[in-house]
């Protein structure tokens, strides 16, 4: 997987600056779609990108086993986080880092405890609201499952049927007439538990004995599991030419799916590094990243530590390496929406297709300031990719990301950016087909220094 390339409509920055015109082709949004389709949870996100890490030569290292300070790629894997890092040859234990922050975690329907439940004949699946979805896209959806099985020795399986399965059927308008004239509404304990097939007995064990059966394992071999539902029709190109894509998760496995292009990028190109290149795709970053998987949690600080002490260096060296660091937050931002334009700051209209955001809040719902703006404005004239400034309206609250937590927790200088989309946290998600790609190439340049 590599950053792919199309000549960029901005002006052409100097030749100093510039790397190569860039040869435009789909191959990273083929590619993205591909990872979109098979990552339906943040375990097979970060399996899917560890795989593609091994292909380009990185190899996982154990949290704890003791770490050496060789050269090369190298990854750590905890639930459904990724860090992955490349370390130049030559490099100091007080080289500072460059470092793309995302999630691999998006708004979903996720399985309680007791998931066997059902009424009036229907089975059902018990689901609790995961993040802040748009519950009515999840509506008559034909839904998959996915997730961990936690064996009783502790190790885990994943398990994804990706096929119909379940379905939140709504009421019928004949049964609701107000809905019409005064919008749908929805109670999240009562309205949204899906159904998966008929019976008029509850049989507490059934969910889970199917899904032994679909992984192949030993009927009672699961203690545990972290399921979701998701949604089997794949990402597909929209539009009279093909300028748009459809598809689900794109908040925000966009985002590491493009730092894993760019990382293994850089990795592979054999270019002398001032820096190094560092990917952290977190989990639970739609309900506060405070986990030990989320941005919030010791994860990114340990590895950073630890790969300083590794090369023989100490706390004066992890001192002066994390302040010269950098982090691009990247996560999906909002498209100028044609229908509801209103919503959006009126001097501030990001488009689709018109290369990546930054994002700025002088409240710090963001960690953009202007020293972030000069470091991205300089990536991406380097990679010659246009970019564009995301800020709210003020009578809108503005969301966050996992940028102000990285920043604040590590005391690293942290640059909020991403795409631009349209239906954000919706079970079916929509950006432009350039966008991708533009992005990975500035991320590209980012991590080359």
């Amino acid at each position: 997987m590599s950053a792919p390339s199309r000549p960029s409509p901005a002006a052409a920055p100097s030749a100093s600056a510039a790397r190569a015109p860039l040869t435009f082709d789909r191959g990273h949004t083929d590619d993205l779609m591909s990872f979109l389709a098979a990552s339906p949870s943040p375990y097979h996100a970060v399996a899917n990108t560890a795989e593609r890490l091994e292909k380009a030569g990185f190899r996982q290292v154990a949290e704890t086993d003791a770490w050496d300070g060789t050269h090369g790629g190298k990854y750590v894997l905890r639930g459904g986080a990724i860090v992955a890092w490349y370390v130049p040859e030559g490099a100091e234990a007080h080289t500072p880092f460059h470092i793309i922050g995302a999630h691999t975690d998006s708004p979903s329907l996720r399985v309680k405890p007791r998931p066997d439940s059902g009424a009036h004949g229907w089975r059902q699946v018990a689901v609790e609201i995961y993040g802040g979805p748009l519950l009515n896209s999840w509506l008559d959806r034909d839904l998959g499952l996915a997730g961990r099985l936690t064996l009783r020795d502790g190790s885990f399986v994943l398990v994804n049927v990706d096929r119909p399965l379940l379905r939140v059927p709504q009421l019928a308008i004949h049964l609701d007439r107000s809905v019409g004239s005064e919008g749908l509404k929805l109670d999240k304990q009562r309205h949204l538990q899906p159904v998966w097939g008929l019976g008029d007995q509850v049989r507490d064990g059934d969910l889970i004995a199917f899904l032994e059966q679909e992984a192949g394992l030993t009927a009672g071999s699961v203690t545990g599991w972290d399921l979701m539902t998701h949604p089997v029709e794949p990402p597909a190109y929209l539009g009279r030419d093909r300028e748009l894509v459809a598809g689900p998760r794109m908040d925000n496995l966009l985002s590491v799916h493009a730092g894993a292009a760019a990382l293994t990028a850089v990795a592979a190109s054999g270019a002398p590094l001032t820096r190094i290149p560092v990917l952290a795709a977190f989990d639970h970053e739609e309900n506060g990243s405070q986990s030990d998987t989320g941005a919030d949690g010791p994860l990114l600080g340990s590895v950073l530590e630890r790969s300083v002490l590794a090369r023989g260096g100490t706390f004066e060296d992890r001192a002066r390496a994390f302040a010269a660091s950098v982090c691009l937050s990247s996560d999906t931002g909002h498209a100028v929406h044609p229908n509801y334009a209103e919503r959006h700051d009126p001097t501030h209209h990001p488009r689709v297709n018109g290369g990546p955001i930054l994002k700025v809040n002088v409240n710090n719902r963001y960690a953009t300031d202007g020293s972030g703006r000069a470091v991205f404005a300089a990536a991406c004239e380097k990679a010659g990719v246009p970019f564009q400034s995301f800020v709210s309206n003020n009578s809108m609250p503005c969301g966050t990301t996992i940028g102000p937590i990285t920043a604040a927790r590590h005391g690293i200088r942290t640059v909020d950016i991403g795409v631009a989309i349209l239906s954000m946290h919706s079970v079916r998600e929509l950006c432009g087909a350039d966008d991708p790609f533009l992005l990975a190439n500035a991320l590209t340049a980012f991590l080359e220094g």
